[in-house]
């Protein structure tokens, strides 16, 4: 995943940024089990010598981070279409309906619920 902002943030806030795009992923079924490569880079806009937003402002961001991450994986998900590849293989679309039974399911069992935000 890629987050982008115009916040004026140094590398490690934007580390932090970023941890919570994968946290995010929790909220939809990831597990992270072994070696699942799922990574994600955050970068900001703003000019380098500006000044850099205090932590305490930091939560606001944390909370868009997820959501966002949250969104584009639905997204991906259930409004991608159907698609046949190489050698003729099909992967069928998730249709939209399957959303409110899987999310009445709750989480997977070996998921549980996303991690604490809090660092």
């Amino acid at each position: 995943m890629v987050l982008a902002t115009d916040a004026p943030l140094d590398a490690r806030q934007l580390g932090r940024i970023a941890r919570r795009a994968i946290f995010a992923m929790t909220r939809t079924g990831s597990s992270f089990e072994g070696r699942s490569g799922d990574y994600a880079l955050a970068f900001s806009t703003a000019a380098a010598a500006g000044r850099l937003l205090p932590e305490s402002d930091l939560d606001q961001l944390f909370t868009a981070a997820m959501d966002a991450t949250e969104e584009a994986i639905l997204n991906s998900l259930f409004m991608a279409e159907t698609t046949t590849g190489f050698r003729g293989h099909v992967r069928h679309a998730v249709p939209l309906a399957a959303l409110p039974r899987r999310q009445a399911r709750g989480p997977h069992p070996r998921h549980g619920s996303a991690p604490a935000t809090g660092e």
